[in-house]
């Protein structure tokens, strides 16, 4: 039976899992069309083989050459805007409070167009807040899943306070990069197959491009963040990137068809696929973007980690935030290892955010001053 403490913790996660009802369902959707401009392609057409077995084959030749299928070349448009904030919300009914707190501020925006293109043009155009500080360090932030374009901003401050500048880099189809036609991040993880494939790359890739940008402004010790759905994506531009020294996962786990289909955030998702796919055939699918298929790549240049996991996360499984852990241990990776007392969405209350914060703050401090 669980303590009274987990059943506490556990409810709470269910209480906010729930504020957001306006979760879609969507059925199941290939998308092969996605791949047309992928590489690693050597030919082979989806009309020959089949929709699964094109995808499943497809996936297996991207990690045999993930080096390829993640390069890109470098934008040549990157300006610095000066705009207003907004919040872009992803709820049914935006809390009006966000929007005042923001009303009349301004910020400054790295604007460069993704070397990754979608159908979408909002999508096209990458955009990273910049939280500038002295010194030669900074770092690329990753949010969640569905965040809105306020979030972390107190974390990014507080990394500016211990001088590390910050590029908050809005996810694909997240804030101000949502199709017209949503009113949520659910182009970047859906039941679209090959959507979710093509929005990962993306991710990989202009989190290389915020890289490029950053030395071009002169920093030369570089590290990434992320959250989530962004840790991911932060671990996979960290195995296929050599500049990143330093990184932190913030929430972590093995694949993400396991995710997709035991998270609490993600059954509207699961509930489009499983009619027609079992979590062995989406985890084949998946591989291609799943941090698990990529330790031996993360481990060619030498980095210091942090793993954060939430001790009662329904989102990201404990389980599988251990196994994470143990691939880190089996590859003798450099690491550190958190365990929060609280669940995945929790971590973003009081006072747990306060905790996370600080842990995160505190290892980049380190990180970067031990390899310096």
């Amino acid at each position: 039976m669980p303590s009274r403490y987990a059943q506490w913790m556990h409810d709470w996660e269910t209480r906010l899992t729930s504020v957001d009802n306006n979760r879609v369902v969507r059925p199941l959707d290939w998308g092969i069309e996605w791949a047309k401009d992928w590489p690693c392609r050597n030919g082979q057409t989806p009309t020959s083989v089949g929709c699964e077995e094109f995808l499943r084959e497809y996936s297996q030749r991207i990690m045999e050459s993930s080096d390829e299928f993640f390069s890109y070349i470098a934008p040549t448009d990157f300006r610095l805007e000066r705009r207003e904030i907004q919040v872009f919300s992803t709820r049914e009914t935006p809390d009006k409070k966000l929007a005042a707190k923001v009303r009349g501020r301004h910020g400054d925006f790295l604007r460069f167009t993704s070397p990754v293109r979608s159908p979408h043009p909002e999508n096209n155009l990458a955009n990273a807040r910049w939280f500038p500080a002295r010194g030669r360090r900074a770092v690329v932030l990753l949010p969640h899943w569905n965040s809105d374009a306020i979030a972390y901003t107190s974390l990014c401050r507080a990394l500016n306070l211990i001088g590390i500048s910050v590029l908050r880099l809005s996810m694909p189809y997240h804030d101000i990069r949502m199709p017209a036609e949503t009113r949520r991040a659910d182009y970047a993880v859906s039941a679209n197959i090959g959507r979710t494939l093509d929005a990962c790359r993306q991710a990989v890739i202009d989190i290389r491009c915020c890289l490029d940008w950053l030395e071009q402004q002169g920093f030369n010790r570089l590290g990434i963040v992320g959250t989530s759905l962004g840790s991911c994506y932060a671990f996979l531009a960290a195995a296929h990137d050599p500049r990143i020294q330093v990184a932190a996962f913030n929430h972590a786990s093995t694949y993400v068809a396991d995710v997709v289909w035991h998270g609490q955030s993600t059954r509207h998702i699961r509930e489009g696929l499983e009619s027609q796919v079992d979590l062995d055939r989406l985890r084949n699918l998946w591989s291609a973007i799943s941090p698990i298929s990529y330790f031996r790549h993360f481990a060619r240049w030498p980095k210091k980690s942090l793993i954060v996991y939430a001790k009662y996360d329904l989102t990201f499984l404990p389980e599988f935030s251990r196994r994470v852990v143990e691939e880190f241990i089996r590859h003798r990776l450099d690491h550190k290892v958190v365990v929060l007392p609280c669940g995945h969405y929790t971590t973003g209350e009081t006072p747990y955010k306060y905790l996370d914060g600080w842990h995160l703050a505190s290892f980049l401090r380190t990180a970067f001053e031990s390899g310096a």
